[in-house]
């Protein structure tokens, strides 16, 4: 079992935390791929803030790349995945993950459908966005989607 946990703070003390409970899929090259498939068919306009939903609506994985890399990142059993991130062609940040020189990029369409590349030569490895690198609210969504409820357990937690 995976448990991945995001805190809410209140005056500097977790206040809130929302756990999920799951069985994380096996690291295999298969495996991979598959899950690189669900998290695609599940990457919705909801999952986007404001400023990437109109491009979106012609470039369907643009705006996805830290919440879809993030979501893999946790749905995966092992330990050798690194998220990744670079500078692409309009000055933006573009994540993906990498095991030595194994690139997983479940949003590089976003660059080839517009005949760019992703910005691999400049990724460098990268610690999660936010306090304490926790993971986003929309990476915990789209991990349910995924999954499907029946199969994780989302808990609100209050501390004792």
């Amino acid at each position: 079992m995976k448990i991945i946990e995001r805190h809410r703070y209140k005056d500097g003390k977790v206040d809130q935390t929302r756990r999920l409970t799951f069985n994380p899929y096996r690291y295999s090259e298969a495996n991979m791929a598959l899950v690189m498939g669900l998290i695609r068919r599940n990457l919705t306009l909801d999952l986007l803030t404001p400023k990437y939903r109109e491009e979106n609506c012609n470039n369907p994985t643009y705006g996805h790349c830290y919440h879809s890399t993030q979501a893999l990142f946790y749905l995966m059993d092992t330990d050798c995945l690194v998220p990744m991130c670079g500078k692409d062609y309009r000055e933006d940040y573009h994540w993906w993950l990498q095991n030595d020189d194994k690139i997983y990029d479940i949003t590089a369409e976003q660059y080839y459908s517009v005949s760019k590349l992703p910005p691999y030569q400049n990724g460098k490895p990268t610690k999660w966005y936010g306090w304490k690198q926790r993971p986003h609210q929309r990476t915990l969504d789209l991990i349910i989607r995924v999954l499907g409820r029946d199969n994780v357990t989302d808990e609100k937690l209050s501390p004792e």
